[in-house]
């Protein structure tokens, strides 16, 4: 691919807000579910986002979102079967232990089935998508190219889950592996930022079992590389269903969504400044 396929934000200071609401959301794999129940309760209390960005799952939900979708129609589509790939995003091949876990044909057709156009361009929306560079070691966020299925499969790889995405000669896995909450291009085209963290740092409430020791561990790495862009939000709507769930329970589609809807119903209730960015007329 030439690389023209990406844009690399690089932020300045100087340059003036040009939406009122960005909502930014998080990695989690199932856990990012709540992102929908969330994204429902703002525009139930008339909160519209007008630029999304997300890493990993966020990047999927961002991507249907910005694409005009709404979140009672996502979950309704989960709920009649129409959007049953982003239930079952596991594919499992032969010779695992050599690529991967997974190959990307479900999150690709996924995309190319409700965005046929295929471009950041052409989205309602803005939508800024995180993707981790092994290459280079460097987290990037891409915003313009006609390949939006290769870089929202790019920031689902899952290291040791999916196959690392090769594009222009760079090797990319996961946003969420560097930076799991990417507010930084809405902190800079946003006059208010609302983050969404499906995997918060939650003290735990009993010993940890050995296995659950290495997942913890991972979720406690990531949690610190996300501080930056938690930092960058002027609110931040943390979903604790990561305490019941894990990022393979899709099967609880409907649960998971309950915990980000309640989460974010109660944000905006202890928020005086949040309920008064509502808008007046319904966006619809």
């Amino acid at each position: 691919m030439k690389s023209d396929l990406k844009e690399i934000i690089i932020p300045s200071s100087q340059q003036a807000p040009k939406f009122k609401i960005g909502v930014c959301l998080s990695g989690g794999g199932a856990l990012g579910f709540s992102h929908i129940g969330a994204l429902q309760a703002l525009e139930d209390h008339c909160i519209y986002p007008e630029a999304i960005s997300g890493s990993s799952m966020g990047s999927i939900i961002g991507a249907l979102y910005c694409a005009g979708y709404t979140p009672s129609q996502m979950l309704q589509f989960i709920k009649e079967g129409k959007l049953y790939k982003i239930t079952n995003l596991m594919h499992f091949q032969p010779a695992f232990w050599k690529v991967g876990l997974s190959n990307h044909s479900t999150i690709l057709s996924l995309i190319k089935d409700f965005i046929p156009n295929n471009s950041f361009q052409k989205l309602e929306i803005p939508l800024y998508v995180c993707v981790s560079n092994l290459t280079t070691a460097k987290w990037e966020i891409i915003h313009k190219s006609n390949k939006l299925d290769i870089w929202v499969a790019a920031s689902c790889s899952i290291p040791g889950v999916f196959n690392a995405m090769k594009i222009n000669d760079m090797m990319y896995v996961d946003g969420g592996l560097l930076n799991n909450i990417p507010t930084q291009p809405l902190r800079e085209t946003c006059e208010y930022v609302i983050g969404v963290d499906v995997i918060p740092h939650l003290t735990p409430k009993k010993p940890l079992k050995s296995r659950d020791i290495l997942v913890k561990s991972l979720r406690v790495a990531q949690h610190q590389s996300s501080q930056s862009g938690r930092a960058l939000c002027d609110f931040l709507i943390e979903p604790e269903a990561i305490e019941k769930y894990n990022g393979f329970s899709f099967d609880a589609y409907q649960d998971i969504y309950q915990y980000g809807y309640r989460a974010t119903t109660k944000l905006i209730a202890e928020n005086p400044t949040l309920s008064k960015l509502a808008k007046s007329e319904n966006k619809y």
